[in-house]
């Protein structure tokens, strides 16, 4: 055996454990364990602005790559500057380990500086949190933190390191130490049978992919599965991209918000639907008895107390979503083999059919710029391998509306507790897992003023990326949602900017602010600039290695659709009458509803 440091053991197993990505801020309470990164190597450490950011973007890393970010900071406040970024993790099923260091155990209770007990204060946002009070209990607590975060629904942990703790010597050999097995829940083949049984008993199934989908890898397995069946799949705003947006069996996404009509209206002609590693978020579902009515379903997913949280499935099943997959498959294989499942190939052509109808127009020549426009001059100027980066706000819910994704980790969104100003942080922990490729981040103008600081970061460490601000000088989300109490109350960002008066009244001068910290940025006000605008940005991350910000100057009120349920979704603006007024959709639309299916499905409002 070997004496050394117990911070020296730390990296030893971070590095055994495939966990080398760091991001954070040091300090005087976690000093050591720096001290033990610089003498090892193998850590990468991105220095931040912000711990909150530092959060944020170890997140990010970890679903860009499936892998485990690391965030490290100090005593005391920078523990609980990592609430929200594991709150956000813990929130979306995400694995990340964040570290703090902490008071000498002698003080802990004499209120020293900075010594707060983070354990208690992060237990309720991770999975397992610890003050480890005792070296000798470094590497196992370490182990167990590992396993924690991979087994069954994955999510972060935090460890506290007593500044005496890191510097104690303990006996430790790295080659004796192995990673604990991740511990995952796995359907039978007799649980498949009964899936399959209540699919093939169905006129019109369709699957639910959700984020546990995108967790497992086993989006080539969903797509699998689609193509044997010949059946339609929608994924939730956390499976976007488990099957690519222009596979004939992708149907739309289905919610009240992040949605297209015509998944909407798939949904609602659907008998049976099974959904897999994922949670029925209200913002997905809407008004349940709606969503309920005249289907049954199927709930697949790794975490039991899921099943039935927000209403009983006919049938649950606790699966990790990949072994789910694999057992249905092959149930599915034997079954077509024999000649006993159902041709679904006119349900299927319909709903590939829908896919051309009830288009929102994006095609809008307005000045100000109406953010429809944005979106479609995005889906023109980014390519299939892009990953997008956004977080909450109208923004966010109409891109989610009409931007295209084609692949699993390409839509990175922090999606049920979507903290603002996660956006910009976040893309930098994604350009850290996705080195040499394209990444795009979507704001508002509000989300973008938060962690705004952390653009330093990228500019320092040549991280590049474009993000794209739709600035429309408002809380946008916030005012259409203050509309039924008619009223319009504190949410105006706009004011005259003595020092920039080509802002127009928009207050902030967000070029000036990322160039000041090292960025460099484009602005936007006339649609037709769009897509220069979009390749001149490209040009100049490229050139520089720096994030590049694209401000688009939009109109100051924009309403997105959204509503209460399904069949009750608000259209604010008008909708496309022509292929010309949606020309990046991916089918295009048809004349009529007649000219895609026999009896057409209802719009959904």
């Amino acid at each position: 055996m070997t004496r050394m440091r117990a911070v020296d053991a730390i990296t030893l197993i971070l590095e055994k454990e495939g966990a080398t990505e760091a991001f954070g801020l040091p300090g005087a309470a976690i000093n050591p364990l720096y001290s033990a990164m610089k003498a090892h190597g193998g850590i990468r450490h991105t220095l931040h602005r912000h711990v909150e950011g530092a959060s944020h973007a170890a997140d990010g890393y970890s679903r860009a790559t499936g892998g485990i970010g690391i965030c490290i900071g100090t005593s005391g406040p920078a523990g609980t500057d990592m609430i929200t970024g594991l709150y956000a993790a813990i929130a979306d099923s995400i694995p990340m380990l964040c570290i703090t260091g902490q008071a000498p155990t002698s003080v802990l209770h004499k209120e020293d500086f900075q010594a707060v007990d983070i354990e208690s204060i992060a237990k309720p946002v991770t999975k397992f949190a610890s003050t480890i009070l005792e070296p000798g209990l470094v590497p196992g607590t370490f182990a167990k933190a590992f396993q924690v975060m991979r087994s069954s629904r994955p999510g972060p942990v935090l460890l506290d390191l007593p500044i005496n703790v890191q510097l104690a010597e303990i006996e430790f050999d790295i080659d004796a130490y192995e990673p604990l097995p991740a511990l995952r829940p796995e359907a039978t083949r007799g649980q498949a049978e009964k899936i399959v049984d209540l699919l093939v008993a169905s006129e019109h199934p369709l699957l639910i992919a959700g984020g546990g989908v995108i967790n497992a890898n086993a989006s080539d397995l969903l797509v699998e599965l689609a193509e044997e069946l010949n059946i339609p799949v929608s994924p939730t705003l956390m499976g976007w991209g488990a099957i690519p947006d222009d596979h004939r069996l992708q149907a739309g996404m289905v919610g009240i918000q992040t949605h297209t009509r015509y998944g909407n209206d798939t949904f609602l002609a659907s008998d049976f639907v099974l959904g897999l590693g994922n949670r029925w978020a209200n913002r997905h579902t809407g008004d349940l008895e709606t969503y309920r009515e005249g289907r049954k379903f199927v709930h697949v997913d790794i975490e039991p107390t899921q099943i039935g949280r927000v209403f009983g499935p006919d049938l649950g099943i606790v699966s990790d979503a990949g072994a789910a997959l694999e057992q249905i498959l092959a149930v599915v294989r034997e079954r077509r083999a024999a000649g006993t499942l159902p041709d679904y190939s006119a349900w299927a052509d319909e709903c590939t059919a829908r896919k051309g109808t009830g288009h929102r127009k994006t095609n809008f020549d307005n000045v100000p710029i109406k953010p429809q426009r944005v979106y479609q001059e995005m889906n023109a100027a980014f390519g299939k391998d892009t990953t997008y980066v956004s977080t909450i706000g109208l923004s966010q819910i109409a891109g989610a509306q009409m931007l295209h994704v084609y692949g699993p980790r390409q839509w990175i969104n922090a999606g049920q507790a979507g903290p603002l100003g996660w956006t910009g942080p976040a893309a930098l922990g994604v350009v850290r897992g996705k080195p040499g490729q394209t990444v795009v981040a979507l704001s508002g103008d509000y989300d973008f003023q938060f962690m705004i600081e952390e653009l330093a970061v990228g500019a320092q460490f040549n991280l590049p990326y474009i993000h794209v601000v739709v600035n429309n000088s408002y809380l946008g989300l916030i005012r259409q949602s203050q509309r039924p109490f008619e009223m319009d109350y504190h949410v105006s960002l706009a004011f005259d900017n003595i020092n920039s008066p080509e802002t127009n009244g928009y207050g902030v001068d967000h070029v000036k602010v990322a160039e000041g910290l090292g960025c460099k940025a484009v602005r936007v006000e006339d649609p037709s600039q769009l897509a220069e605008g979009f390749a001149e940005a490209g040009r100049l991350a490229q050139e520089h290695r720096v994030p590049v910000v694209v401000e688009v100057i939009l109109e100051r009120v924009t309403n997105i659709s959204m509503g209460a349920s399904l069949n009750a979704v608000n259209e604010f603006e008008e909708l496309a009458a022509s292929a010309e007024d949606a020309p990046t959709a991916l089918v295009p639309l048809a004349a009529s509803l007649k000219d895609v299916v026999a009896e057409p499905v209802g719009a959904g409002a």
